[in-house]
């Protein structure tokens, strides 16, 4: 990979977005974090504005952008709600979120990212399915259709697309009203995933141990999904 490595993060004002572009910064890279609310993580962090709740706007947010060596998706929000209370609103916000953003995002950087770029997105290990959270597995297990079908796309110029899911997670995200309908599981483990060890994983996925590893999801849950 280049000398100077530049990363592109979203949701980095908050949780797994913010753990990641700070591991990233302290591991030498500089960092463009996208958020709607402002965020300075010291120096090598620029932040910009975007909605990545507006497709359009988002698009216009990352025109002009220095060529990215890494992208990382990890914006998001979960809403949940059993059969007979699903809101169709809910899901199209968590699709445009997670979903579209993602492909507004690398339509506009991968094109330019340097031979060898990485790109994570972060998915959910509730992919596979969880009672109330149908809305949100539906949007999350898309992200491993993105990154599967981009990853042969981009093999050819060594650019590696994996995704990362989490189980619960300690973050904000866990305390949003709108995620009431389904408590928290604490996990085999015994403690909820801690951010920065995402963060560590998506590290590595990005560093140039991860040049032999695309197409693929990994799990850290905390032994949830036992």
């Amino acid at each position: 990979m280049p000398d100077e490595q530049h990363a592109v993060v979203t949701g980095c004002s908050s949780g797994i977005g913010k753990a990641i572009a700070l591991k990233l910064l302290a591991d030498g890279w500089s960092v463009t974090g996208l958020s709607r609310s402002e965020t300075s993580l010291g120096p090598g962090f620029e932040w910009k504005h975007a909605d990545l709740a507006d497709a359009e706007s988002l698009q216009d947010s990352v025109a002009g952008l220095r060529p990215a060596n890494a992208l990382v998706h990890a914006a998001g929000f979960q809403r949940t709600a059993a059969l007979g209370d699903l809101d169709p609103a809910a899901l199209a916000g968590m699709f445009t979120v997670h979903v579209a953003a993602a492909s507004v995002l690398a339509n506009a950087l991968v094109p330019a990212m340097p031979d060898g770029g990485r790109v994570v997105l972060l998915g959910s290990r509730t992919s596979t399915g969880s009672p109330g959270k149908s809305h949100y597995a539906a949007t999350k297990a898309a992200l491993l259709g993105l990154g599967r079908t981009w990853a042969q796309e981009l093999a050819p110029r060594g650019i590696t697309v994996n995704v990362v899911s989490p189980g619960p997670t300690d973050t904000p995200m866990l305390n949003d009203p709108g995620r009431a309908a389904t408590p928290v599981r604490m996990p085999a483990l015994g403690n909820l995933v801690d951010p920065d060890d995402v963060a560590a994983l998506t590290a590595f996925l990005l560093g140039p141990h991860g040049k032999s590893i695309t197409g693929q999801n990994y799990v850290i849950c905390g032994g949830a999904s036992l």
